[in-house]
């Protein structure tokens, strides 16, 4: 390009300058988040132990009632 072709930027010495600046999404690290929360996962822990304590249980009474036979 020759100079005579080239645009030369023009602003005004008096007066505001507009821009308009068109709305952009603006994407952020995603944050994750846990699917359970820490009650519900204690809770759990607890049914869990519970559930374990009561199959002990049984298993001690089934070798119990196996030794009296």
């Amino acid at each position: 390009m020759s100079e005579s072709d080239a645009r030369r930027e023009i602003l005004p010495k008096k007066g505001l300058v507009y821009f308009e600046d068109e709305p952009r999404f603006v994407f952020c690290k995603p944050k994750l988040m846990p699917l359970k929360s820490v009650t519900l996962e204690k809770l759990d822990q607890m049914q869990a132990a519970a559930r374990q304590q009561v199959k002990d249980r049984n298993v001690a009474q089934d070798l119990g009632s196996d030794n009296k036979e």
